[in-house]
């Protein structure tokens, strides 16, 4: 893995292995700055899904023909790349339809195995009456549902580390609210809204301290900075494809060893069974049991050849490039009239993106305005209605950068937005 600055010139450098960045929209030139919701692919991962396609794609796992040995070999050196990149073993590591999937799988894992699934292996897992989990108020919806959705089918109660006025928390929060009680501690690595970066190593302290497992939304983390899933030592973790420059309808469950032999399979089909007869079926071992039904062996190599391009351009280097971005953004959005930037909290670490209001204007508008100039940002509530609902807000605007995003983009975005209270008579 290399590790060098990343400078404008880099930045732009680095802009010619991505086709769509040369695009124009309404006749300017693309500023892409919501990689937040997904990343673009470069020429390398295209390349890599072609060259699969039209060479060795085949079903894995099952014919015994050279095509299906070629595909399962690509399949599984995939697997091993992908592991290596976030510090993990590939026994560790399932294919899954997406991130919020592989979190479903974690969370429906352990209401199977409430019900007696797994038998005595899961035990460890079983949660009921009495039990509690707990989340952040920052959660994505991906991150909260599911939860919601165990603690229904399982009696247990769903608590949360509140948010303070700025949208962000701290670990102090954390201890108010785990406890004995706790089963699951489940957050995000790094928030889609504030870009708080959270306290991993304190957390999954306080999570062993009451014997609770911890899973970790990597959405926001594994695409921009450097990763060790086992450094960390969460017990699970999601990631998804298409935001680190991969495939889209691909997500990663990590999980550590012990912990995926406990959990039971939350899909059942072909590919992950042992014996089936017309009463029963035995299921194979992790991670082969997380992966029901045909596989996704053209995104699975797209995601390698993705993991094989950031590790070239080096994520030390991406971390502390985002990051300088990200304080320039909430510094020039803060010196403009009308803007609210969330998570501007001098006292938590942040990452490479911005979520701001402008006053008087619907993020909605804000992002068609910048749109018109060539800006794509988000709109909306970004998945993450409980957080803005804290803030006494329905929607922002997110700009959120990554290895190929350059000053000069910041600046078409401040300048941009100095027009836009003006534009809709907001600054009367």
């Amino acid at each position: 893995m290399t590790s060098s600055v990343i400078s404008d010139a880099r930045a732009r450098e680095l802009r010619r292995d991505f086709p769509i960045l040369h695009e124009q929209v309404h006749g300017d030139p693309l500023v892409y700055l919501d990689f937040g919701a997904t990343a673009q692919r470069s020429s390398a991962v295209l390349e890599a899904e072609r060259e699969f396609l039209e060479h060795r794609n085949a079903a894995v796992h099952r014919g015994a023909h050279e095509l299906a040995a070629l595909s399962t070999s690509d399949y599984e050196e995939s697997r091993d790349i992908v592991a290596r990149f976030v510090g993990a073993d590939a026994d560790e590591i399932a294919w899954q339809a997406g991130a919020t999937d592989a979190l479903n799988t974690v969370a429906l894992g352990i209401a199977a195995a409430s019900r007696g699934r797994g038998g005595d292996d899961s035990v460890p897992l079983r949660l009921g009456p009495g039990d509690e989990i707990v989340v952040t108020e920052a959660e994505h919806h991906a991150n909260l549902v599911p939860w919601q959705e165990l603690a229904l089918a399982t009696g247990a109660t769903l608590r949360w580390i509140p948010a303070n006025e700025r949208g962000t928390w701290s670990i102090d929060d954390a201890r108010a609210v785990v406890g004995p009680a706790t089963r699951v501690l489940a957050f995000a690595h790094v928030s889609n809204v504030t870009g708080m970066i959270a306290p991993v190593a304190e957390l999954v302290e306080l999570a062993a301290s009451v014997g609770a497992i911890t899973v970790l939304d990597a959405c926001q983390s594994v695409p921009h900075r450097p990763v060790d899933l086992h450094e960390l030592g969460v017990d699970f973790a999601a990631f998804s494809s298409h935001k680190m420059t991969g495939p889209n309808g691909l997500g990663v469950l990590y999980g550590r060893r012990e912990r995926l032999a406990q959990l039971p399979p939350a899909r059942t089909g072909g590919s992950m069974i042992e014996v089936v007869t017309m009463e029963a079926t035995t299921f194979m071992d992790p991670p082969t049991r997380f992966e029901a039904g045909t596989q996704a062996v053209p995104q699975v190599v797209g995601l390698a050849a993705a993991c094989r391009y950031l590790d070239r351009v080096g994520m030390a280097s991406i971390r502390d490039h985002e990051e300088a971005l990200g304080a320039l953004m909430v510094e020039r959005l803060g010196a403009l009239e009308g803007v609210r930037v969330l998570g501007d909290d001098a006292s938590v670490a942040r990452s490479g993106l911005a979520a701001f209001t402008v006053d008087g204007v619907h993020s909605h508008d804000v992002s068609q305005f910048l749109d018109a100039r060539g800006i794509a940002v988000r709109g909306g509530h970004h998945c993450a209605q409980p957080l803005h609902r804290r803030l006494g807000l329905t929607a922002s605007t997110r700009a959120s950068t990554y290895l190929t995003t350059t000053t000069d983009e910041i600046d078409a975005l401040i300048d941009a937005l100095g027009d836009v209270r003006a534009y809709f008579g907001a600054n009367r």
